[in-house]
């Protein structure tokens, strides 16, 4: 049961990242930093405040305005993690990572859930070794 629940979990972590990443790449603008790239922010899940408003009034105190925190916002994490993704520069991570209530800061990256090289589908679900 504890495996199934962890597998479910991995599962909708990585789901969460990779629709990120393709929201990234759909939505990039020509007025973002070369250096920029998307980054996923975890956060602690705000008590008092509703998360998109907490992860906007987070992310504008390092961008400087709500509307430039509007613009760089990708995705609010709500359910399964608090958080956001959001393309910044190494210095804006800098800066993002001492906030409050910020527990990590990580590049997103894309990963693929297949099997990898040597690996035969042979059926649903059943996979063989080459």
């Amino acid at each position: 049961m504890l495996r199934r629940s962890l597998s479910s979990f991995v599962l909708v972590i990585s789901v969460l990242i990779s629709s990120s990443v393709a929201m990234a790449e759909v939505s990039g603008d020509g007025d973002s930093s070369s250096s920029a790239a998307v980054h996923i922010i975890y956060t602690e899940k705000p008590l008092n405040e509703e998360p998109e408003a907490f992860h906007l009034r987070t992310l504008s105190s390092v961008l400087g305005s709500e509307e430039a925190a509007k613009k760089a916002l990708i995705y609010s994490y709500k359910n399964a993690a608090s958080g956001f993704s959001a393309k910044l520069t190494p210095e804006q991570v800098s800066q993002i990572s001492t906030l409050p209530g910020v527990l990590q800061v990580v590049p997103s990256r894309t990963l693929q859930l297949h099997s990898g090289p040597g690996m035969l589908h042979s059926g649903p679900g059943i996979h063989k070794k080459m």
